[in-house]
């Protein structure tokens, strides 16, 4: 059965699945959020190293995704999704039984295997099994979901903790992922032409080298200067080898000449910051919460679940309006509440009604919304259909690397002053940075386009 001869039932059960496995996949990578300081004490390590849950978690999945293209092409869609849930299934289940840091640290990193290659084989099919004249809707939904999983995760784990302990995060999560392998299973047809390509297993390594090395740099930096910088210039050094290795293969595990086309690179670096503000701050207010205002994780994660409520109400609403009148006003507008929120937020302290960090999270979600849809939608505008694969693993690539970092980033200044109340006020002051790059870059996307009418 090819892509375009799906009937309309069967395509409205691939995109259920497809939805489902995406949102509990991505809901997972910021369920730990709330967690981080439960499981601080209960297995007795440090914060920094307890972040590595989330920021270990993200990382890997930035440097999965890259291989989801050449999987993509080289296997049935049918073998490639049963696979994937399996595999998210088997680190479920290890974290259903950790009981050290090191094994809990696993079962995340087995999740993200297959969560790196479930956000670009949803965003793949799903472009392939409906008309190009909807795919505005369609990376609406994607854009839903990709926004949606990771603003619920922390409400959902708040929830959780209150009742249970942090284990249940993943017994909960067991039986819907075994479900949807099942619905896969017997739902899910072959509709895709495997190609008979060989992935390279020299790009994956330094892909994942250097990588590893940039990001851990950031946590190395509060430690040693010297050694973090050496980090990351050999970690940037090998990213440049893997770029140009990529430029110089016909069958490239990573197709990085897109980045080439004007609106992919500056609406994916819209993304990337949107999604760099959006991690960031879901992570920073359950640590000052927990930790400078002494609230419990159930109360921590109530505060983060009407911003994620909004954002899942606002974020269709954004795609339609998209459809109707484009990027412009949906952007700028987002951009705008983003750094309203942001006045709060670069104020915080032990005594600020928890109805402020409330109302503050929430319109920041909703900017959010706002943002991230229409720039993932308007990402795609240039890109021709053999390169949809490769575009989304590009773009899923970059906006997990840029949200492992800003994780990462925003954790380490947080924890530099004395002060952990200081050390939130800086780092949500890098949100206030991000939000306007953003904006500058956005507008410079609209200069251009200006020019190309002309």
């Amino acid at each position: 059965m090819s892509a375009t001869n799906i009937d309309a039932r069967t395509r409205r059960s691939v995109t259920i699945i497809l939805l489902v496995a995406s949102f509990i996949s991505l809901a997972s990578q910021t369920m730990m959020v709330t967690a981080l300081p439960v499981i601080k004490n209960d297995l007795h390590v440090s914060l920094n190293a307890a972040q590595w849950l989330t920021t270990g978690y993200t990382l890997l999945i930035g440097v999965i995704t890259p291989l989801s293209s050449n999987i993509y092409e080289r296997f049935t869609n049918r073998s490639v999704f049963l696979s994937t849930v399996g595999t998210f299934i088997i680190g479920t289940l290890i974290g259903c039984f950790a009981n050290n840091f090191w094994l809990l640290l696993l079962a995340r990193l087995v999740q993200a295997c297959a969560g790196g290659i479930l956000m670009t084989f949803q965003m793949t099919t799903m472009i392939t099994i409906y008309p190009p004249e909807k795919r505005g809707s369609v990376l609406g939904m994607s854009g839903l979901v990709i926004a949606s999983g990771p603003a619920l995760g922390p409400s959902l784990s708040g929830l959780i903790l209150e009742y249970f302990s942090w284990r249940y995060i993943f017994i909960f999560v067991l039986p819907l992922m075994i479900l949807v392998w099942l619905g896969a299973f017997f739902k899910m047809p072959n509709f895709s032409q495997p190609r008979p390509i060989k992935i390279d297993l020299v790009s994956v390594l330094i892909s994942l080298i250097g990588s590893s090395l940039i990001l851990g740099s950031l946590t190395v930096f509060e430690l040693n200067l010297l050694i973090g910088l050496a980090m990351l210039l050999i970690g940037l050094i090998i990213i440049w080898f893997f770029i140009k290795r990529q430029l110089r293969m016909a069958d490239p595990m990573l197709k990085v000449q897109i980045i080439r086309y004007p609106s992919f690179r500056m609406m994916t670096a819209v993304g990337c910051c949107a999604f760099m503000i959006l991690l960031g701050t879901e992570q920073l207010l359950p640590i000052f919460t927990q930790n400078v205002m002494h609230i419990g994780s159930f109360e921590s994660g109530l505060i983060l679940l009407p911003g994620a409520i909004c954002n899942a109400l606002f974020a269709p609403i954004a795609g339609r309006l998209y459809d109707q009148y484009g990027p412009k006003w949906l952007i700028t507008t987002g951009g705008i509440l983003t750094l309203l929120a942001s006045i709060p937020l670069v104020h915080v302290s032990a005594h600020m009604p928890v109805w402020v960090l409330t109302v503050a999270y929430m319109i920041r979600l909703i900017g959010n919304s706002f943002l991230f849809n229409p720039a993932l939608s308007e990402a795609f505008s240039q890109l021709a259909p053999q390169e949809n694969s490769h575009g989304t693993a590009l773009n899923n690539t970059l906006r997990q690397a840029c949200g492992a970092a800003s994780v990462t980033l925003l954790v380490v200044i947080s924890g530099l002053p004395a002060s952990l109340t200081m050390g939130v006020r800086a780092a949500m002051w890098v949100t206030v940075v991000l939000a306007v790059l953003m904006l500058v870059i956005f507008y410079r996307y609209l200069s251009w386009q200006k020019h190309q009418r002309i």
